[in-house]
Parts: structure tokens; sequence; C-alpha cells
């Protein structure tokens, strides 16, 4: 029986996904399963028995990577599964900055005591004339799940769309529209983008990525679309170039005291992926990647461990192995298996910086005295029994 632990509430599409072999806890000490959206995780106690922490969305900064690795803990997240949400609140945010919707519906909103408000609209609308999005210059930085949606949808919009990432994938490359220019660096972007996005994840080198430097190499009037973290950007630096004109418009969807209020800032309440269908499939693909790790040891999304997946377990015996990526660990795997009489039908190893993930199936039941002999192999994390 597996112990599941909820630490917010999680879109019972994917709850009702556990079968009878999985129970809720109340302490989420208990239990071997972790679902979460954005508790943070960093001061939690991560006890020996939790296996695993599903993140229900693709940020993680809320759990400790660094210490869930130390452990043996797999995080996963969710990539992708926001992304058409993300993608609509770029596009239709885009286009409210483009027409300077929000102070023209404030102004609005400031007259409705006034008995002339039509006659007052037809005076001031001038004022919040804006511009259209056809045949304008987007720079999507980040061509990731979210990046080649947006950066599609803004082809079909006539934009001309250009897209910079160097480590992008295979699949996404694939996905990508063949109209979109690729761009080798991001001053390119920044030199002649009319409009520019960022869909990138917060790293050490990227934070500020935004700065003094980047914003006086734009076009006088650019408007900045900021849907993945707040911190890629300096905004010191930024509220100076809205102040000078420079940036005609910041959409963020992170408010914090230093961009609310300011002229020229659009700050949405966090609602890129907090859509009805995004909470759903973000909480789908949470658990069913859990239910795989938990049940047959496979990893697909995770954060901190690599990818690994054999399938279902068609021999008397799996392990799962998590470890250190350091010398001659498969090798003391085998060969402890070896002592103990237990032949190995398949075997998979995959490494991710400094950590290792080994799947091995055996033609045995695991006996417990094995088991124990593994986990005293120096840089061995966690072993599990998977059958």
């Amino acid at each position: 029986m597996f112990k599941i632990n909820c630490l917010n509430n999680i879109s019972q599409a994917g709850l009702k996904l556990f079968t009878e072999h999985y129970v809720d806890v109340d302490r989420y000490e208990d239990a071997n399963g972790i679902l979460v959206r954005s508790t943070s995780m960093h001061d939690l106690e991560l006890t020996p028995n939790i296996e695993a922490i599903a993140r229900a969305g693709a940020g993680v900064n809320n759990i400790p990577l660094d210490k869930c690795a130390e452990k043996g803990i797999v995080v996963f997240n969710t990539p992708g599964a926001n992304a058409n949400g993300v993608k609509e609140m770029v596009i239709a945010t885009m286009i409210m900055a483009a027409r300077n919707l929000v102070g023209g519906v404030n102004w609005v909103n400031s007259c409705q005591t006034d008995p002339e408000v039509a006659k007052l609209v037809e005076k001031n609308k001038a004022k919040f004339a804006g511009t259209e999005i056809k045949g304008k210059k987007l720079g999507v930085i980040g061509l990731g799940a979210i990046g080649i949606l947006v950066a599609n949808a803004a082809n079909k919009l006539e934009m001309d769309v250009c897209g910079y990432d160097p480590y992008i994938s295979v699949e996404h490359a694939w996905r990508l529209s063949k109209y979109i220019k690729p761009i080798k660096n991001t001053e390119e972007i920044y030199r002649e983008c009319d409009f520019i996005t960022i869909h990138v994840p917060l790293t050490d080198s990227n934070r500020g990525m935004l700065n003094k430097q980047a914003f006086e190499q734009m076009k006088d009037g650019v408007i900045i679309l900021n849907f993945s973290r707040d911190t890629l950007v300096d905004e010191e630096a930024l509220i100076e170039a809205l102040k000078t004109g420079k940036v005609a418009k910041y959409v963020t969807d992170f408010p914090n005291p230093k961009v609310c209020g300011v002229e020229g800032v659009i700050a949405i309440p966090h609602l890129g992926a907090s859509t009805a269908e995004s909470e759903e499939n973000c909480a789908v693909m949470a658990v069913e990647q859990i239910m795989n790790y938990l049940e047959h040891g496979n990893i697909k999304n995770s954060v901190n461990f690599p990818n690994c997946d054999m399938g279902v377990c068609n021999q008397a015996g799996r392990i799962a192995i998590n470890h250190k990526n350091i010398p001659n660990m498969l090798g003391q795997f085998t060969s402890t298996l070896a002592k103990e009489n237990v032949n190995i039908s398949d075997l998979m190893n995959k490494s991710k910086g400094s950590y290792a993930y080994t799947l091995i199936d055996i033609e045995t039941p695991a006996a417990p005295e094995m088991i124990t002999k593994l986990k005293e192999i120096d840089g061995v994390l966690k072993v599990r029994v998977i059958k």
C-alpha cells in the first residue's frame, strides 16, 4: 500500500487516478509520495519513507532539489501541462498592452459618475490609441513547451516571429513552425523586436538577464512580457526604462511592491496557468508520474534525477537504486548480485549531473540481505524493491 499526501488542493481529475493500492495520509512525514503546488518545502523535514515529490506545475523553486537528491527523493514537475493556458494569457496581454486597453478601461471607470461619459469618450479616446500586432516583430526567448506555442500562435496572427533557445530539444524543434526565424543570441532580439516575451527557467546564470545593458540595446517603445519569473528582470533598470520610454509596457504575472502601480506596468495576479484545464492537466500528469515511479520505478520529467523507463517488470523482481554519479557504481551493483547468485535479465543506468539512477530486473525475488548489501555501497542514496 502506497501512502500519498497532498500539501495543496490537487484537482480531482488527477486524484481519482489513484487505485485501491493508494491511501491518503494526513501527515506528509508518513507519505511515500507527496503532491504539491505552491507550498514551500524548504523548511520541511524530509523523512526516510518519502520516495517522490510531484509538483503540479512547471516551476520547482518551492522544493529543495539538492536536499531531495541527497536523500534519493525524486522530484517531478509537469512541463507542458499548463502550456496552453499560459500561451493564451501571453497572446491576450500582448494585445492588451499594444492597444493600451488597461489604461482605456481604467479611465472609463473613473468617469462612471459623469452623465456626459459618452461625449468624454469620443473626446479623449485618442489618448489611448495603440498599435496592432500584425506585421510587428516578436522575439521569443526560450522555446520550450510554452515558448513554442506562443511563437506558433503569434505567427498565425501574422506577426514576424523569431526565437532564441540554445538548448531546444529535438521534440520541441519538430513542433516549431518553419516560419519562426531561429536567432543565435539575445542581442539580436533586443535590437530588432517590437515585443519580447520570456519563457525560460530561472537559473543563477540568467537571473536579471533583462538588465540596464539589455534595455539599452532595445528599440524605443518595446513591450516586454514576463510569464516565467520576476527575478529574470532587473526591476530597478526596468523602472528607469519605463520612465524614459525605452520600454512602453511591461506585462508581468508576478506582482511585487517594486512594480505594482508603476506607470506602464500591467501586473497580472499570477493567472498564467490558473485555468480549470491547466490545473486538471497538471494534476493528471503529476499523479501518473508518481504512480509510474512508485509502482514500476520508471522516471519521467524529474528535475533532479535522470529519466529512466523500463516499462512494466515481467521478471520475478526489480530493484531501483538512486545513487551518486561516481565511477564503478554499476560494477559494484552487478558484482553484489553475482555474489548472491542472482541473474540479471535487464538493466538500465542513467545519470544527470551529480546523480544517477539504476533499474535492474532479476530472475529471482529480491532477498532482504541482498538489498542490505546494496544499501551499504558507498554512494548509494536509496534502494527500493519494486517487485
